[in-house]
C-alpha cells in the first residue's frame, strides 16, 4: 500500500498513460470536503494537457504516484473540467487557509497530505500547519495533525491567504497561471491577486479577460492598482484603462510616474481598433550610431518579448517614443550576420510603406501578413516612430470578442 503523500510534492509532476507517453502535468486534487471532523475522500486529480486544457482524472484510474511521476491507466477523458458544487481543490482551495489545531493554536495550512486505506480509497488524513510567527518575523512551528484535529478546514468564509499555493505555481507561464485563477472563484481569485507582486500580477492580468480584469483592479488599493496598471504592457495597460469608468482612470492615471501617465493618454486618444489603439509605445530604439554588438545586447533582455526582439528601431534622437526621425528598421538575422562594430544605420531596411497611428487592423494584418513579419513600426506623418504593432496585438483583436473567456469555458466531466 503506498503510503503517505504530500500533495506539494506531487503538484506540477508530469502524468504519463501506459505507453509511457506524456499525458500533461498534475495542478490539483479534488475532494469532497462535508465535515471537519471526517477525512475527506480523494475524487481525483486535475491535469493540464495540451493546450492549457484541464480535465478530471478519477483517482481510480492513476496506478502509481511515485517516484515523482504519475502514471494512469486506460484512455484520458479530454472533456474540460468542471467543478461540481460538492467538490474541493485541495491545492486551490485549502493551502493559506487559517485554522486552529490543538488548544486553540491558530496556524496556516502549508500542506495536506492523502493516504490509501485497506479499501483501495484515497482520502486527506493529515494537515501541515504553520503557526503564526510571534517576534521578529520568524516562523513558527510546523505542526501535522490528523485532519479530525484542525478546526476551520470545512469553513468556506475563513481568512484566506495565497503565499502556500502560490509556491506550487512558480514555474507556471503567465498565461498558464491566468488560466488556473480564471476558473477559480472570485473571492479565491482577489486572495491569489493581493499575494502576488506587480510585475507578475501585471502579467496575469494581461492574459485574463477584460471582466477579470476590471473585477481585480477594483479591489486593490489605488496606489497599488496604477503600479500594477504601469508595469502591464503599453496597450493593454491602455486597453484596460478604457474599460474603466473614466473617473477611475483618471484617478490611476493621476497615480501613475508622468511619463508612464503621458503614454497612457496619447495610446487612449487612437480609435479602436487602429494601429495607435494595438500598438506599445516601447520597442527597442537606438541611435544610427549604435552599433550591432549594443542592438544584440538590447534585444538579448530577458523581459523583452519574442515579436518585439525581432527587429530594431533605428531613429535619431531621442530615442523615446514619438522619436526623431524614424530611418528604418533592422531585422534580428541581419544583426547575426554583420560583424559587431557595424553600425545599425549601415543595414537599416526602409522599403516598406508603414502603417500609420490611424491604419486599420486589416492593413497592419496585410502588411504582417505581405512581409511575413512579427512586428510593425507605426509613423506618424512626419516619420516619426510613436510604436510598434506584434502579432500578438493583431491577434488578439481578430480573434472573436471574448476568446479569452471561451477558451476556458468549462464542460462538465463525467
Amino acid at each position: 500500500m503506498p503510503g503517505r503523500i504530500f500533495l506539494s510534492r506531487i503538484v506540477g509532476q508530469p502524468v504519463f498513460d501506459p505507453a509511457g507517453d506524456r499525458v500533461g502535468k498534475l495542478r490539483d486534487v479534488v475532494v469532497t470536503v462535508r465535515s471537519t471532523g471526517r477525512r475527506p475522500r480523494v475524487l481525483g486529480i486535475v491535469v493540464e494537457v495540451l493546450g492549457r486544457r484541464r480535465v478530471f482524472l478519477p483517482i481510480t484510474r492513476v496506478t502509481s504516484l511515485d517516484g515523482g511521476q504519475i502514471i494512469t491507466t486506460g484512455v484520458v477523458n479530454m472533456r474540460r473540467f468542471e467543478q461540481r458544487k460538492h467538490e474541493t481543490l485541495a491545492v486551490h482551495e485549502l493551502f493559506d487557509r487559517q485554522v486552529t489545531i490543538a488548544g486553540d493554536v491558530p496556524g496556516t495550512v502549508f500542506d495536506l497530505a492523502m493516504e490509501m486505506d485497506t479499501r483501495r480509497d484515497w482520502h486527506l488524513t493529515h494537515v501541515a500547519v504553520q503557526e503564526a510567527g510571534k517576534r521578529f518575523g520568524r516562523r513558527g512551528t510546523a505542526h501535522t495533525p490528523e485532519w479530525s484535529e484542525v478546526v476551520g478546514l470545512a469553513d468556506e468564509d475563513s481568512v484566506q491567504g495565497a503565499q502556500h499555493l502560490l509556491k506550487t505555481m512558480d514555474e507556471m507561464r503567465a498565461v498558464d497561471l491566468a488560466n488556473a485563477v480564471l476558473e477559480l472563484t472570485p473571492k479565491r481569485r482577489l486572495e491569489i491577486a493581493s499575494e502576488l507582486g506587480d510585475e507578475r500580477l501585471a502579467d496575469v492580468l494581461e492574459e485574463l479577460p477584460a471582466s477579470a480584469q476590471v473585477e481585480i483592479l477594483g479591489v486593490l488599493d489605488p496606489e497599488r492598482a496604477a503600479d500594477v496598471v504601469s508595469e502591464m504592457n503599453d496597450d493593454d495597460a491602455a486597453d484596460l484603462l478604457g474599460s474603466l469608468p473614466p473617473a477611475t482612470a483618471e484617478q490611476l492615471l493621476a497615480r501613475m510616474e508622468p511619463e508612464d501617465a503621458e503614454d497612457m493618454r496619447r495610446l487612449l486618444t487612437y480609435e479602436e481598433g487602429t494601429a495607435g489603439s494595438m500598438m506599445t509605445t516601447d520597442p527597442v530604439v537606438l541611435a544610427p550610431d549604435a552599433t550591432i554588438a549594443e542592438a544584440l545586447a538590447r534585444v538579448r533582455e530577458p523581459d523583452l518579448i519574442p515579436a518585439l526582439a525581432s527587429m530594431v528601431y533605428v531613429c535619431r534622437p531621442p530615442v523615446e517614443t514619438p522619436t526623431g526621425r524614424f530611418l528604418g528598421v533592422v531585422h534580428l538575422q541581419a544583426l547575426l550576420r554583420h560583424p559587431p562594430s557595424t553600425l545599425v544605420s549601415a543595414i537599416v531596411d526602409d522599403d516598406i510603406e508603414w502603417p500609420r497611428p490611424e491604419s486599420s487592423l486589416a492593413d497592419v494584418s496585410s502588411l504582417l501578413a505581405a512581409y511575413n513579419l512579427v512586428a510593425l513600426p507605426v509613423i506618424d506623418e512626419s516619420k516619426h516612430l510613436v510604436g510598434a504593432v506584434t502579432i500578438d496585438d493583431v491577434l488578439d483583436h481578430l480573434l472573436p470578442e471574448g476568446w479569452r473567456e471561451s477558451s476556458t469555458e468549462a464542460v462538465r466531466h463525467g
